[in-house]
């Protein structure tokens, strides 16, 4: 098959995508695939990459991808071109059998990328439009998870909207601390990688990270701190479409691992500046209760959402109760070589090569299970 990965991004997390889509490309099986990179830069704009691209970072294993920016190299997309036609390169059509799209965050894994490859007609790696909108935003999803009956930390969220009354924001302010009390946690509804992200310990703290959320998004999420250990499940398969015939298909729960972060909390500067940041505890040290109960509300979640193809769920385990509450899900994890996500997969017997073909086979079981369904009565 012939594999375009897209990386880069319009995103906050635009460095991140560079070092999953180095992890995938150097394990990708280029004996049975030819790769075409597809970088996107910070403003939006798609070009393709020579492959001496590929070379280098398989020569390098210290290097990432890069982005090369030739004009005459820009990539336009065109709306049913399918798998023959909908990439183009000037005017040359690039044929593409699937896509994987390697990138986090806003522009990349909020349903608008995938829309583009839906409209596109093409297969692609990962969660749908729906779930993949879902997902992003924090507070839709703790709506979703909620009527689900899976626990949800307590939260209340603020629009911007909500600013231009002071009235309403003094009574929000004032809800947050009565419902939930302090010390809370502030974070924007939509961005990855806690950007924007901070804890509040009085009311002082929390105005200044209402400001700082709000640089971030439009809608932000008040929630009551949780002291918990942090625990990841990795997800794959789809539960909507299986049929029992593919076992790509299957709904598969890995995990839990633990973060045990060395900051106060697992903040950007734990997850990508600070080697020392975090220990990733694979398996996880709990009872085999706690353990059985959090696989099981990670599968419950993940169908809840209808994903598909591959999510990380996260969870909170109290430190004083043992009550488990499920924080966020991802559905474009981190996916580098030391990303968690991967690593309870190849924990439990399913090698980094191995993920990436199970997610390509179960793009194309769903890309033709969704291209059956009438979409008009001619």
């Amino acid at each position: 098959m012939t594999i375009a990965l897209l990386y880069g991004g319009k995103s906050g997390e635009h460095e991140i995508s560079l070092i999953s889509a180095t992890a995938i490309a150097r394990n990708i099986d280029t004996t049975a695939h030819q790769l075409k990179l597809i970088g996107i830069t910070k403003e939006g704009r798609w070009y393709m990459q020579d492959y001496g691209e590929l070379a280098r970072i398989k020569r390098d294993q210290k290097t990432t991808l890069q982005i090369h920016e030739d004009a005459a190299m820009e990539v336009s997309i065109v709306p049913a071109g399918g798998k023959k036609g909908a990439f183009r390169v000037g005017a040359n059509t690039i044929p593409i059998d699937a896509v994987i799209p390697a990138m986090h965050g806003t522009f990349s894994e909020d349903g608008t990328v995938q829309g583009l490859l839906e409209m596109a007609d093409l297969p692609y790696v990962g969660c749908g439009v729906l779930a993949s909108a879902v997902a992003m935003d924090k507070e839709k999803t703790k709506v979703i998870l909620e009527g689900a009956g899976i626990p949800i930390v307590p939260y209340i969220c603020i629009r911007r909207s909500d600013l231009a009354s002071s009235t309403r924001y003094d009574e929000l302010l004032e809800e947050a601390q009565t419902k939930l009390g302090f010390p809370l946690f502030v974070k924007p509804c939509a961005a990855g990688s806690s950007d924007g992200a901070s804890r509040a310990d009085d009311l002082r703290h929390l105005n200044g990270a209402i400001l700082e959320a709000f640089e971030w998004d439009d809608k932000i999420l008040i929630e009551k701190a949780i002291n918990a250990r942090e625990l990841e499940c990795s997800v794959m398969g789809n539960p909507t479409t299986a049929s029992g015939s593919h076992k790509a298909e299957e709904t598969m729960v890995y995990g839990p691992g633990e973060i045990a972060p060395s900051h106060e909390f697992y903040d950007y500067d734990a997850k990508y500046n600070d080697p020392k940041g975090a220990k990733l505890l694979i398996p996880a040290k709990i009872d085999d209760v706690t353990r059985e109960t959090i696989r099981n509300l990670a599968a419950q979640a993940y169908k809840a959402i209808d994903a598909s193809g591959l999510s990380r769920v996260d969870f909170f385990v109290d430190k004083k109760t043992g009550d488990i509450f499920l924080n966020e899900i991802n559905t474009l994890p981190g996916f580098t070589s030391i990303s968690m996500f991967p690593k309870l997969c190849e924990h439990e017997g399913l090698a980094f090569g191995e993920q990436i073909e199970v997610l390509l086979k179960e793009a194309q079981y769903r890309f033709k299970a969704t291209r059956s369904l009438k979409t008009s009565r001619d």
